[in-house]
């Protein structure tokens, strides 16, 4: 029946209607960031697939209410409902650790007290076969490593807090191809994203991509022969291109990792790059912004207001038009309440963990402390409980839009620089930030004003 009166009203900063897994889920993930959450559902418990139903089979929640189901016949309600087009070993999959899952989010709220993200960014190691122009990475030098004990042990201690996504960077992670299959082998119930400049891929690598299932590369391209070879070196581009040949040939998942900056943007947001990829078989692509990371960066770099605004109107309109999904690190922080560094949805592991791929500063290394306590040190409970750094979601980053913020977080947590070859200061950070927040302020406003208005229009309708 319709409702005709009102008994409470309530303010919130987030509303979740419905209950059940997926709504639990959201409820519990804003909670521990710290918004003030409302979760509405319109049975005396809370229910739903996940929680009460096929969902979560064997979670302690269908336990202590005595439901019990039958993992064959509910496979094969599954399968018949998808119309028998659908891939049986992840469903199956789903059956046997779904449980799993809905138990870690009743115990995550009561035990850790902190975020838990759900991908963990690894750097095999910090070697790497190119020097590229303004590489982050490239400040680490060529003597950092994470061993397979030690890359095993991260995910099993990821694996108990119930995060099974994992992300390689560096360096070049390729550098450490056995490895990085033998990981694959291992946890073949996790997902392992790899940012690679592709340049090591090969048939034999393909193929054993084509094995395991479970790799998926992104691979960096600066747009066109001349801007890839430019930054990457001679000859790169060509490299790159066969080895988006070999895995479209083989029908692997891959995406693309492009870099937008002063010099480039126009060329990797154009239609002409964007169906090249297409053409190439490429799922996806994230768009990240240059950040004037390490003492040795190119500040000169970093795209003026109008060309950052060109990027966020292009990728917009490419993502609603065109079959391949783009994620703008930057300009897309409205769909994720925001920065997702801190441990918030991931964190950054090289032996020191940092908060972020791009914000070197810790105050924990994992060869001496547990992930959790990593997690729970002072910098990342700074991110904790600091979050989000500015409401206007164009301006996500304590480092590029809210310098302030790094500033303040760095020097109340004591957290040091984690380069090794190069030790920066979060003051020496920030000064190349200032002046690019600055001006970049009254664009970002105005470009949040209009977002409000673009959704309460819809809302109205």
């Amino acid at each position: 029946e319709p409702i005709t009166e009102v008994s409470e009203t309530v303010d919130c900063d987030v509303l979740i209607i419905g209950g059940g897994y997926s709504g639990c889920s959201c409820a519990c993930n804003a909670a521990q960031n710290g918004l003030n959450t409302v979760l509405v559902e319109k049975d005396d418990v809370l229910n739903g697939h996940g929680v009460g139903g096929t969902g979560a089979i064997k979670s302690r929640v269908m336990d202590e209410n005595g439901v019990v189901l039958d993992k064959p016949i509910e496979m094969e309600r599954w399968v018949a409902t998808c119309g028998n087009r659908c891939n049986e070993a992840l469903i199956a999959q789903y059956m046997a650790r779904s449980g799993e899952a809905a138990d870690w989010l009743c115990e995550a709220g009561e035990k850790h007290h902190c975020s838990i993200p759900w991908a963990i960014l690894l750097d095999p190691t910090s070697a790497c076969n190119l020097h590229c122009t303004g590489c982050w990475a490239a400040e680490y030098g060529n003597k950092l490593n994470l061993s397979f004990d030690e890359i095993d042990d991260i995910i099993r201690q990821g694996k108990e807090m119930g995060i099974y996504m994992y992300i390689y960077t560096g360096g070049e992670p390729l550098v450490r191809k056995k490895d990085l299959i033998r990981l694959c082998e291992k946890h073949d119930d996790c997902i392992f994203l790899c940012f690679t400049n592709a340049t090591l891929i090969d048939e034999a690598f393909a193929d054993e991509m084509l094995r395991v299932r479970n790799f998926v590369p992104a691979i960096s391209l600066e747009g066109d022969e001349a801007a890839t070879d430019g930054r990457r070196g001679q000859g790169t581009y060509r490299k790159v291109i066969r080895a988006m040949e070999l895995l479209h040939e083989r029908k692997l998942l891959y995406g693309i990792s492009s870099c937008y900056t002063s010099a480039n943007y126009d060329s990797i947001t154009s239609e002409e790059y964007y169906d090249q990829l297409i053409r190439m078989g490429a799922y996806f692509i994230w768009y990240f912004h240059y950040m004037p990371v390490g003492n040795d960066a190119a500040p000169e770099l970093l795209p003026s207001p109008e060309q950052r605004e060109t990027v966020y109107r292009r990728i917009r309109k490419l993502r609603a038009e065109k079959p391949l999904f783009a994620m703008d690190f930057q300009n897309d922080a409205e769909y994720v309440g925001g920065c997702i560094a801190g441990g918030r949805r991931y964190l950054h592991a090289n032996g020191d963990v940092d908060p972020c791929v791009f914000i070197h500063y810790s105050n924990a290394n994992i060869r001496e402390v547990s992930l959790l306590e990593a997690l729970q040190s002072p910098i990342f409970m700074a991110y904790h409980d600091n979050m989000p750094f500015n409401d206007n979601m164009m301006r996500p980053c304590p480092m590029l839009e809210n310098p302030e913020k790094l500033r303040a977080m760095v020097a109340e947590t004591g957290a040091h620089s984690t380069d090794p070859q190069s030790p920066e200061t979060a003051e020496h950070l920030c000064a190349k930030c200032d002046g690019y927040a600055a001006c970049w302020k009254p664009e970002a406003d105005r470009l949040w004003a209009e977002r409000q208005a673009e959704k309460a229009a819809r809302a109205g309708k």
